[in-house]
């Protein structure tokens, strides 16, 4: 495996920084000391530039080449966030911050991303500039959209965009990207349904917001096996249901949660349809009122076709074709690099993790040993995208 020499060199330095990332997870926008930290880092390594703030605590560090011929300008993302979740690691390293965890890999991410910067703001052998965008609020908080809303792309002239996560179950030393749709828009849903109460032994002169609920929850179930083409992907699931406290008494009020996925921006608008449509008729139906609040969160992360197959081709320099996966199947999670695919050209690789626990899991954890893939991969795409001349 042609790992570039360097970073097998620092290797143990940036499993050192990942460890002491995944000691003190924080979450969403709140990644002060996590921000400080990767500030630290690159004005140690001898950045042009390295700028805090952007998107409230996201980090932006600039490195030009030995020329500026191409006037190409790339950027490489890597995540801080960690997750609400109580560790159950049991690592020497493990989370000293009661309730946070970092069951996601972004201490990976933001560690390779890191290493890479360190090796390219040493060795520069490019015609161009590089951004390393250090990103809070991947999980949940849209803090790639804070960045964008903050002027990132503009600011620096940022022409095309490249993420990477680690994918647990893909060996090590492997890679999976597609050109299109890779990961799925994430909406969510909250219904309130109001009945009439009453009575537990007198349903009759009750509207039972229980029963309409469970027909509602029921009937959602067939939008996607009965309105949805069957070549495409959708999910709805209902994730929570609450109702009542007491045995013999009709609630009110039934409230229940969920989320729609989908990886085409044409069935996410049939989703949220049909979904209003079924809901509001069915309730109407029993004579009860509805409440819906439908969320649109992160969109289809969608790869575009030149950059995921220059991707591809990097992660091949690096692994060997047969370990690059360049119709690796699209996954329903989300992730908001979609807004920076939305806005610049660019392509979401996943890099194996071997065979660890899943993400978001409390015995998740980072596999170190893809580190030197993970920061060659890097590289290599800037070298390859912008060749010194």
């Amino acid at each position: 495996m042609p790992v570039l020499n360097r970073f097998a060199d620092f290797h143990d330095e940036i499993t050192a920084w990942r460890r002491d990332l995944h000691e003190n997870p924080e979450l969403l926008y709140e990644v002060h000391r996590t921000a400080r930290t990767v500030a630290d880092r690159l004005n140690e390594f001898g950045l042009d530039e390295v700028v805090s703030g952007i998107g409230r605590t996201g980090v932006v560090g600039i490195i030009k080449g030995k020329s500026d011929g191409s006037g190409k300008v790339i950027g490489l993302r890597a995540d801080m966030d960690a997750l609400p979740i109580k560790e159950a690691s049991n690592k020497p390293y493990a989370s000293k911050n009661e309730g946070k965890m970092h069951a996601c890999g972004h201490d990976g991410h933001t560690a390779m991303l890191l290493g890479a910067a360190k090796y390219l703001a040493e060795t520069r052998n490019f015609d161009g500039t590089v951004a390393v965008i250090f990103q809070p609020a991947e999980e949940g908080g849209a803090g790639a959209k804070a960045m964008i809303d903050d002027g990132l792309l503009e600011r620096w002239n940022i022409q095309e965009v490249y993420g990477m996560h680690n994918f647990p179950g893909m060996d090590v030393g492997s890679f999976g990207i597609r050109s299109g749709p890779l990961m799925a828009a994430t909406d969510e849903f909250q219904v309130e349904i109001e009945g009439v109460g009453g009575h537990a032994a007198r349903p009759n002169r009750a509207v039972d917001p229980i029963i309409v609920a469970a027909q509602v929850i029921q009937a959602l179930q067939t939008i996607v096996s009965r309105n949805v083409d069957p070549l495409e992907s959708a999910v709805i699931t209902v994730t929570a249901i609450h109702a009542g406290d007491a045995f013999n008494v009709i609630p009110q009020k039934a409230k229940f949660i969920g989320t729609c996925r989908s990886l085409r921006p044409h069935i996410r608008d049939q989703l949220e349809e049909r979904f209003k449509s079924v809901v509001t008729n069915i309730v109407q139906g029993f004579g009860a009122r509805v409440s819906i609040e439908y969320m649109r969160n992160y969109p289809v992360t969608i790869n575009h076709d030149a950059p995921a197959a220059f991707a591809g081709s990097v992660a091949a320099q690096i692994v060997g074709d047969s370990n690059v996966d360049m119709q690796i199947a699209p996954v329903m999670g989300g992730e908001d690099f979609s807004y920076m695919l939305e806005a610049r050209p660019g392509a979401f690789i996943f890099v194996g993790n071997g065979d660890s626990a899943g993400l978001h899991n409390e015995a998740y954890d980072f596999n170190d040993d893809i580190i030197p893939i993970g920061c060659s991969y890097w590289a290599k795409l800037v070298e390859s995208a912008m060749p010194a001349s």
